[in-house]
């Protein structure tokens, strides 16, 4: 290994590391501690952030702020990061989002002026087109922050019927259509609910969570898989081509979606009962498209919401 690569290894190497000595790198690398204690001078020059404590107890120790070693990409990797990050582009919000303008714009610009150009292409002609829903979410950043200190939050919330205080103990964040939802424990209803991070007005207080053992999934991951299989009530809608390529955009039904040789198709799935009132609304959105078979209590809603439009424009 040439000293260029040992240099670049041991950075990989000790950015990985709370605290190293000079004689566990040199056993690493299979040199001296005399040649270890060089390439630590040299890195620490370069504006490596070490400091070193002198002592039985000492060694070395990187610094809070750390700096990421520099990595060797390839072609094809470099574009795999961008075009990962075209996913991106088109949220409204993102939790670091200047961070994430500041990191491409340095990654472009170390790169071959051909590899920039071909990266100019993909983002010309490949878009992960998101819908602008209009929604500004100012606290995402400050929700991100405590999800990850594992925090509970008393927040403010404007639901679309009413604006209330709950205190909640989030799951995580996820994103899904252009909005970002955060599900999480409700104490007031002591149940786990999915709250629109859009629609939180304020965080009124962030502390730790409370001592117990709640009902909770280890990871958003494991929620959403949970929700996915989630078995409350069976519906069956009939639906036409045109019914067909309208459910296949929609991801809480594409799953039951089952499409014939014609092109028409049918759902015939299990969702939770919480979500029927927006199947209502999706379901006559669709018009003479899709036609609810089952259950009765779907169509129940669908009659009187078409009942309420009667009385609205027709009274």
């Amino acid at each position: 290994m040439s000293k260029a690569e040992r240099l670049i290894e041991m950075m990989i190497t000790i950015n990985a590391k709370k605290h190293f000595t000079a004689g566990e790198l040199a056993d690493e690398f299979s040199v001296s501690k005399r040649t270890i204690l060089r390439d630590l001078q040299e890195l620490e020059q370069a504006g490596f952030p070490l400091y070193s404590e002198v002592g039985a107890a000492g060694g070395y120790h990187i610094l809070k702020e750390r700096i990421l070693p520099p990595i060797a990409f390839s072609e094809n990797e470099a574009k795999a990061i961008f075009f990962a990050c075209q996913a991106l582009q088109y949220y409204r919000d993102l939790p670091f989002e200047q961070e994430t303008i500041s990191v491409l714009k340095k990654f472009l610009n170390c790169l071959p002026l051909d590899v920039q150009n071909s990266i100019t292409q993909i983002q010309n002609k490949v878009l992960f087109w998101i819908p602008d829903r209009h929604c500004d979410s100012p606290l995402l950043k400050s929700m991100f922050l405590v999800v990850v200190n594992r925090h509970a939050a008393t927040i403010r919330y404007s639901s679309a019927h009413s604006e209330s205080t709950r205190t909640i103990i989030p799951i995580g964040l996820y994103a899904m259509n252009g909005l970002w939802y955060c599900p999480a424990y409700c104490t007031t209803t002591n149940q786990i609910r999915v709250f629109r991070v859009d629609r939180i007005k304020e965080i009124i207080e962030e502390k730790p969570c409370p001592k117990g053992n709640l009902p909770l999934p280890a990871s958003v991951q494991e929620y959403l898989e949970k929700t996915e299989v989630k078995n409350d009530c069976r519906i069956k809608v009939q639906l036409t081509k045109a019914g067909v390529k309208r459910c296949e955009t929609e991801p809480l039904l594409a799953g039951g979606l089952k499409k014939s040789p014609a092109g028409d198709g049918m759902i015939d799935m299990k969702i939770p009962y919480d979500t029927l009132e927006w199947a209502a609304a999706y379901f006559l959105s669709l018009g003479t498209s899709a036609t609810v078979l089952e259950p009765a209590e779907l169509t129940g809603l669908m009659r009187q919401k078409i009942y309420d439009l009667y009385q609205h424009y027709c009274k």
